[in-house]
């Protein structure tokens, strides 16, 4: 299950030995609201590969600001806490898998 993230500890989760893939979204944002399932399974699937994370823009603007979040959802892929791949808008499940793919 992905974790929500505040500015306090995103440093230390984007940080682990693994791949981090953090959604930043709104709940009233509605193509961030058909992206959460698809970010959910793929949080279930790659569980012991790949850690995930939600920002919520509206709680951490200073996150969404150091990020460039100029439009929701955008997924930002990390790896060695440097951002590897960034996506913006709805992605199906495959784009998530391959994303993380390549980080692995």
């Amino acid at each position: 299950m992905a974790k929500e993230i505040m500015t306090e500890e995103f440093n230390s989760f984007i940080n682990q030995d693994k791949p981090v893939l953090v959604d930043f979204w709104a709940p009233w944002c509605g193509p961030c609201r058909m992206l959460a399932p698809v970010v959910e399974e793929v949080s279930t699937q790659y569980s012991d590969s790949v850690a995930v994370g939600k920002v919520d823009v509206d709680k951490n603007p200073d996150l969404a600001k150091q990020f460039r979040v100029m439009s929701i959802p955008m997924l930002i892929l990390f790896k060695d806490g440097k951002v590897v791949e960034t996506k913006v808008g709805y992605q199906p499940k495959n784009a998530l898998e391959d994303m993380i793919k390549k980080a692995l």
